[in-house]
C-alpha cells in the first residue's frame, strides 16, 4: 500500500504533539479533582468540635446567672452583718458568708467566662430592697431578720445546687455545683442553729 506524500509530514506533527496533548489531559484531570488539604480538614473538624464543646444549655446558663446573683447578695449582706450584727455569732456568720461566697463567686466567674456566659455584677432589685430593709434595723432585730433570711436563701441555694449537680447538662457546671453544695449545706445548718437561738431569745418570757 502506498502512502500519499502528505502523510509523513502529518504523521510527524502528530508524533510531536501527542505527548503534549496527553500531558495536558493529565493535568486537567488533576485539576478537576484536586486533593483535599489535610490541614484544612483538620481545622474544620477542630472548629466543629470547639463549637460543640462551647455550647451550654440554657438551663445551665440560668443556673450560673442565678448562682452569681445569689452569691453577690450573700457577700453584700454578710458585710452588713459584720457591721450591724449585735452578737458575735451573727458577725462571724456574716464574715463566713463574705469569705466563702467570694471564693465561690470567683470560681463561677472563671467558669462562666470559659462558657461565654455573662453574669450579673449588681444586686437584683429584690436583694437591694432586702439590704435597704436590713440597713434600717439594729440590735437583736437585725440579728433575727438577717438570720431568718439566711435560712430562707440557703434553703433555695441548696435545692438549686442539688438539682444542677444531678441533672445539669454541662459537666463543668455540674462539677461546680457538686463541689459547692456541701459548703451551702453547712451554711444552712449553721444559719438554722443561730436563727433558732435568736428567735427563741426574742420571745417574751412568761
Amino acid at each position: 500500500m502506498k502512502l500519499g506524500k502528505t502523510f509523513y509530514p502529518i504523521l510527524g506533527v502528530l508524533l510531536v504533539c501527542l505527548p503534549t496533548m496527553m500531558l495536558g489531559q493529565g493535568n486537567y484531570g488533576n485539576a478537576s479533582s484536586p486533593q483535599r488539604d489535610p490541614s484544612a480538614q483538620n481545622s474544620m473538624k477542630s472548629g466543629s468540635n470547639d463549637q460543640m464543646s462551647g455550647s451550654t444549655a440554657e438551663s445551665d446558663k440560668k443556673f450560673m446567672r442565678d448562682a452569681a446573683e445569689g452569691g453577690l447578695a450573700e457577700v453584700e449582706l454578710g458585710k452588713l452583718a459584720t457591721e450591724k450584727g449585735s452578737s458575735e455569732e451573727v458577725k462571724k456568720f456574716g464574715q463566713r458568708m463574705m469569705n466563702d461566697h467570694s471564693k465561690a463567686n470567683d470560681e463561677l466567674k472563671q467558669l462562666a467566662s470559659s462558657k461565654g456566659v455573662d453574669l450579673p455584677s449588681q444586686l437584683s432589685t429584690k436583694d437591694r430592697m432586702l439590704k435597704e430593709h436590713l440597713s434600717k434595723l439594729s440590735g437583736p432585730n437585725f440579728d433575727r431578720s438577717y438570720m431568718e433570711n439566711m435560712v430562707k436563701d440557703h434553703k433555695k441555694d441548696v435545692a438549686d445546687f442539688n438539682r444542677e449537680s444531678s441533672s445539669g447538662k454541662d459537666s463543668d457546671v455540674k462539677q461546680f455545683a457538686s463541689k459547692t453544695l456541701p459548703t451551702l449545706k453547712d451554711h444552712l445548718k449553721e444559719a438554722e442553729g443561730i436563727s433558732h437561738v435568736k428567735t427563741a431569745s426574742s420571745r417574751p418570757s412568761s
